[in-house]
């Protein structure tokens, strides 16, 4: 029933009841009129039996059988009688009419009156007493006055009467009964069935168009209405659902406004940088794109000049990333307001902008690129208290029919870009095929690509070589640094030397630091197994990128408590250019791991102009002289006088020193004689994978 529509219900609820009544009364009224049949037929068999047993008592008494023949002929003609019958005492037949095969047996019903009533299935028997009355004197002695008050009445039974009635009639009556209950209760059920679907109807009808109403509304046609012809609670429906639809049609009608507004707000947004509001990168190359088509098909001239602020990291140190920002904005209009209406200034990402020149030829371009280089050099950017200058280097290329596709020009303008740098920045530099510095700079963006393969298909591979003590005693330690190599697609060994320029230049040295960290400590146990900070140090590489990373502080310390590795046990190998560049970040990072035990050795120490300077604020346990000094002191005195001076201005400052690129026992020699404190060099070891040592066969 939960599953029947709104018209079936209320034809339920309708029909249901009046059937029931209906029903109940037919079955009633047809058991009360069988009732009254039987009824009938009882009392009148008994009459006709009460009536027939003393009209026969003459004829009994008397032997003459004519009168009892006239009355059970006349008997017989009743309705419903199948025949009657007189007897005698002894139950035989006198006379009859429509003689029975055999007299039933009864039984009397009533003692008092002595008759009996027999039933079959298709008739009833009734049977009374045929009695004669008789006088007896009880006291013969007395007068005669007296013997009449003494006179007894006394009956005797001298024969039986039986008279059988037909049930055949009852049973029609009976039947016709039934059927004309059905039929009076089926009539009564169709005209209740009739006014229950015109009842429901008008019922329903107008639920049916509010269900309507609301499925089409739900279907998203919010015009819909339905007529208000009803009254009381469907009439408050009617309204309701119209009001209704009237106020989805205008939320609906605002949302599309606010949808259309909003998409329009995003299609701009996807296409314009959100800080300057000049377009951004993707849109860029859309504009370019097309600019490049239009050179192919109709042999047009473009020029694309990369833009790349030379200053721009000192204001956001020294003043914060919201005067950077604000940097950003003003320039942005400051270069929009230089160029014509026809071409894109964009802004590429961080502090670097694009210009698309339409129709604009390389010689054409070239002072328009020194417009913009002098504007942005004469700006000054003023920030609370503080002012700076800011310069520019811009990189040209021209777009023609040759140029390859989009990657390439971009490529080709970005090296342009830093070349400019390279050559002392502020400058402008046009891209050449044959331009050394462009091929160096296509060949590390090229490394980028590789090196980026390299770590997603896991081609990055650790070695190990020792740091031996040059004069070993119970307090020195044996430090084995950690080597970085790079497999090929071939899947030969490539030197860091080779790949280590371009990641230092394309910011991915921290990803590849965190790789070295990761797999050097996940790697410690195996290598020191009964170590516990004392005699073996671990030597870790880094880079003066990584050192400027903030999080990379919180990285290291999450790796010495995930792999349970004492702090003393690992030395970090910092360049000195490295700290010297990021001295700030250096400090910190070294006070920050010393507090809690780790050692720091001062890598190719000698190669930088203020050395000596910047030593007494660094805060190293290690002095790692300049390889390129220790390889050429046999021959030459100027590097074995600088050796020497670096290890006693280490000594002075308790520092331990350590000479690389030990390369001949002839180097070993000059090294004791100045009390080098430790060695390294492929001629007392050569780097090995450290995926070949054995536990516990380290030298």
């Amino acid at each position: 029933m939960n599953r029947w529509g709104i018209k079936g219900k209320v034809l339920f609820l309708a029909l249901a009841p009046a059937a029931l009544i209906a029903a109940v009364l037919a079955f009633h009224f047809v058991n009360s009129r069988i009732a009254d049949l039987e009824q009938s037929l009882r009392d009148r068999g008994l009459a006709i039996a009460r009536q027939l047993a003393p009209a026969s008592e003459y004829g009994v008494f008397s032997g003459n059988h004519q009168i009892l023949q006239r009355l059970t002929d006349a008997a017989l003609k009743e309705a419903d009688v199948n025949w009657v019958v007189v007897t005698d005492i002894n139950n035989d037949i006198l006379v009859g009419s429509g003689k029975p095969d055999r007299l039933p047996r009864v039984v009397d019903a009533h003692t008092g009156l002595n008759f009996a009533m027999a039933e079959t299935t298709s008739a009833l028997i009734f049977s009374a007493p045929v009695q004669v009355s008789q006088i007896e004197i009880e006291d013969i002695s007395g007068s005669l006055m007296g013997a009449a008050k003494n006179e007894v009445p006394h009956s005797r039974s001298i024969g039986r009467v039986y008279v059988e009635m037909s049930r055949a009639s009852t049973v029609q009556r009976k039947n016709e009964l039934i059927r004309n209950g059905l039929i009076i209760t089926l009539l009564g059920l169709a005209a209740s069935g009739l006014f229950a679907f015109r009842m429901s109807r008008e019922v329903t009808r107008p639920i049916e168009r509010l269900s309507s109403a609301v499925q089409q509304i739900g279907a998203g046609n919010l015009d819909v209405r339905v007529a208000e012809e009803s009254a009381g609670e469907l009439q408050v429906l009617e309204r309701g659902i119209n009001r209704m639809g009237t106020a989805l049609k205008m939320s609906h009608e605002t949302m599309q406004e606010r949808i259309a507004e909003a998409t329009s707000r995003l299609s701009y947004q996807a296409a314009h940088d959100t800080l300057t509001g000049l377009p951004n990168r993707r849109e860029f190359e859309v504009r370019l794109e097309r600019a490049l088509a239009g050179a192919r098909e109709q042999n047009q001239l473009h020029t694309l000049c990369y833009l790349d602020l030379d200053q721009f990291k000192v204001v956001n140190d020294t003043c914060g990333h919201s005067a950077g920002d604000e940097l950003l904005r003003q320039l942005a209009v400051l270069l929009q307001a230089k160029l014509r209406d026809r071409d894109t200034l964009a802004r590429l990402g961080g502090d670097e902008f694009g210009v698309l020149l339409e129709n604009c030829a390389l010689e054409q371009a070239q002072p328009i690129a020194e417009v913009l280089r002098q504007m942005v050099k004469e700006f000054r950017f003023v920030w609370h208290d503080k002012s700076f200058v800011i310069g520019v280097s811009i990189g040209l290329v021209s777009i023609t029919a040759e140029s390859e596709n989009l990657s390439s020009l971009l490529s080709s303008a970005d090296a342009a870009c830093y070349t400019a740098k390279d050559r002392g920045r502020n400058r402008v530099h046009v891209y050449q095929l044959e331009d050394v510095d462009l091929v160096k700079r296509h060949g590390e963006m090229q490394w980028v690509t590789r090196i980026t393969r390299a770590m997603e298909e896991n081609r990055l591979r650790l070695f190990v070589q020792p740091i031996l003590p040059l004069f070993p005693d119970a307090e020195a330690d044996v430090h084995y640094e950690i080597l970085l190599r790079m497999l090929d697609d071939n899947a030969e060994l490539i030197l860091p030397m080779a790949f280590i320029p371009a990641a230092e230049r394309y910011n991915l040295m921290p990803s590849i630091d965190r790789w070295v960290v990761s797999a050097a400590f996940s790697a410690f146990h195996q290598l020191f197994p009964h170590s516990n900070g004392g005699k073996s140090i671990c030597t870790v590489n880094l880079s003066g990128h990584t050192l400027c990373d903030e999080y990379f502080l919180e990285f290291v310390e999450r790796q010495f408590t995930i792999n349970k590795i004492p702090y003393a046990a690992i030395c970090f190998e910092i360049t000195e250019t490295a700290a010297i560049t990021n001295l700030t970040e250096a400090i910190e990072f070294i006070r920050a791991l010393k507090a809690k035990g780790c050692k720091f050795s001062l890598d190719d120490f000698g190669s930088g102009l203020s050395s000596f300077t910047y030593l007494k604020n660094l805060p190293v346990d290690y002095l790692k002289i300049d390889g390129a000094f220790v390889k050429d002191m046999e021959n030459d005195p100027i590097d074995r006088a600088m050796v020497e001076a670096i290890n006693h201005i280490g000594h002075v400052m308790g520092l331990k020193t350590i000479a690389e690129f030990v390369e001949s026992e002839v180097i070993l020699d000059h090294l004791k004689q100045i009390h080098v404190d430790y060695v390294q060099g492929d001629w007392l070891q050569e780097p090995q994978p450290l995926s070949s040592l054995l536990i516990g066969k380290l030298p």
